[in-house]
């Protein structure tokens, strides 16, 4: 057992967790978290509590954040907006297929340093415009091209189900997913139903593909005789939720609903016996 707490570096953004080491930050107290560019301030979104796994690995806060690291966060918002605000103006003037997704800003020992997210539909050469960048933000500038999905977690948004992005709250790696998954599981092939924010295939469609692939590799094929406990029938339907299959009983034409588990040892006999 141990201690975990959540933290967000934007308001409704992505939880990222720590063990609270020896502080007890309370739910919207700003906190220090180690990153790859030095100590970052972010909100705590769930304070420290109890839970059942190992958290010796998570990475410690560092501390409260004080008023300085508060005045630096607010200064490399301030940094972000800015430099957001120019890096359209200067795409625009250079009629460039580029959108601006997200800013990045880090201050330095030996300067600052601005990034910049973008997606486009093809490569794109921003050579003049990195140097209009760097020229107009006085700091050293890079320009990043991101994917759909990638663009899709760094902004964010609401899928389908109602809920936040999964890419965007709690997928740390993008898995293959394939139209194949969609057919398996009886889903409309319609691209506006099983695509996601990022125009891509739902990253949920692997989510339960291993279930549909267990229980189609155990439960008979419709158009299968079998024996139910009702009489003989075809099996005309499955219903992967509820481990069953629907079967069309020869007595009068009548549908029922049987287990899995009944009726794959009921067509064995069923064979066995015709």
């Amino acid at each position: 057992m141990g201690m975990l707490c959540a933290v967000s570096f934007n308001r409704y953004g992505r939880l990222y967790y720590f063990h609270p080491g020896d502080i007890s930050p309370k739910v919207g107290d700003r906190v220090l978290v180690p990153t790859d560019d030095g100590s970052e301030v972010a909100e705590c979104v769930w304070a420290p509590q109890w839970v059942s796994e190992d958290t010796e690995g998570f990475p410690r806060l560092v501390a409260l954040a004080a008023d300085k690291d508060l005045e630096r966060d607010a200064l490399i918002r301030r940094r972000k907006a800015e430099a957001k605000v120019a890096a359209k103006k200067l795409i625009r003037e250079h009629d460039l297929p580029m959108k601006v997704v997200a800013v990045d800003h880090v201050p330095e020992s030996d300067g600052q340093r601005t990034t910049i997210y973008f997606t486009a539909p093809h490569r794109v050469d921003f050579r003049s415009l990195v140097r209009d960048l760097g020229a107009t933000l006085k700091c050293r500038v890079e320009l990043r091209q991101l994917s759909a999905r990638d663009s899709a977690r760094v902004q964010g948004g609401i899928g389908s189900c109602g809920r936040d992005l999964c890419c965007a709250t709690f997928l740390t790696d993008f898995e293959p997913v394939t139209i194949r998954m969609a057919k398996d599981q009886d889903l409309p092939l319609n691209p506006l139903r099983i695509s996601g924010a990022c125009g891509r295939l739902m990253c949920c469609l692997k989510y339960e593909h291993p279930l549909y692939q267990k229980f189609h590799a155990a439960a008979p094929p419709i158009g299968t005789r079998v024996e139910t406990d009702h009489g003989r029938g075809k099996v005309v339907g499955h219903s992967v939720p509820k481990d069953s299959v629907t079967v069309r009983l020869d007595v009068d034409g009548s549908r029922c609903s049987c287990s899995r588990a009944s009726v794959c040892g009921s067509r064995q006999a069923y064979e066995e016996r015709y």
